[in-house]
């Protein structure tokens, strides 16, 4: 009995490792879609929507007709991607690690960016106009989806950090070391890592935006499907 105990204990915290190891992927098609659409859709973030919030005051303030459409066309997407996202996750009895609802989110998520790629690809990486303001609602979408997707997970995201970092900074404030400092810095450093690699290609190999934003969120929603429930 007491090995069966273990083993179930065991498997748990692998499970666990692996959400996390997950959750931090995903941080790097995050900052990719975040860099994408500031450097070449409207100088807005398709995620930290709570920065939208400030730069629509600061459109307002300045006069920025262009800036307040880019920043309200960037709200409106998140908003509908969380809606679009909460419908799929849903409330389910699936009380394992990753629930296979998430995985499903995901890959809606993944055929939304997709048709995010498929567009910048058709525009030559350089969308104007129309074609610009779309492909800004669909990668504001697209991380609307998967807010929704990660916080079915439990107290965590993989897009808006604000209260990761204050976390880290609070624990470190007192000299406690959280259970989930791994993951948290893991995510921090990621959007880092992604955003850099997004700018990188928006500006100079505009044709590789698509595996920037692509690539990690494939390999989670395929490893996730692999081994379900973690």
């Amino acid at each position: 009995m007491a090995g069966r105990e273990e083993q179930a204990g065991g498997d748990q915290k692998r499970a666990v490792r692996l959400r996390d190891g997950l959750v931090v992927v995903l941080a790097l098609t995050s900052g990719a879609v975040d860099a994408v659409t500031f450097v070449r859709l409207g100088r807005v973030f398709s995620s930290v929507i709570t920065g939208n919030l400030a730069l629509l005051g600061v459109a307002a303030g300045q006069r920025e007709g262009g800036l307040a459409a880019s920043g309200g066309l960037a709200l409106a997407g998140y908003g509908l991607g969380v809606i679009a996202g909460r419908a799929i996750v849903g409330v389910s009895a699936d009380q394992r690690i990753w629930p296979r609802r998430t995985t499903v989110t995901l890959a809606a998520e993944l055929l939304v960016l997709a048709g995010f790629s498929a567009g910048w690809l058709a525009t030559s990486g350089s969308p104007a106009g129309s074609a610009r303001m779309a492909l800004l609602v669909t990668g504001a979408v697209a991380m609307g989806i998967q807010a929704a997707a990660v916080r079915r997970l439990g107290q965590m995201s993989s897009t808006y950090l604000t209260s990761t970092l204050t976390g880290i900074l609070e624990a470190f404030a007192i000299r406690r070391r959280p259970e989930d400092w791994q993951r948290n810095t893991g995510v921090l450093f990621a959007l880092v890592a992604g955003a850099a690699l997004g700018a990188a290609a928006a500006t100079s190999a505009e044709s590789l935006v698509p595996v920037a934003v692509l690539v990690p969120l494939a390999a989670v929603v395929a490893c996730a499907w692999i081994r379900p429930g973690g």
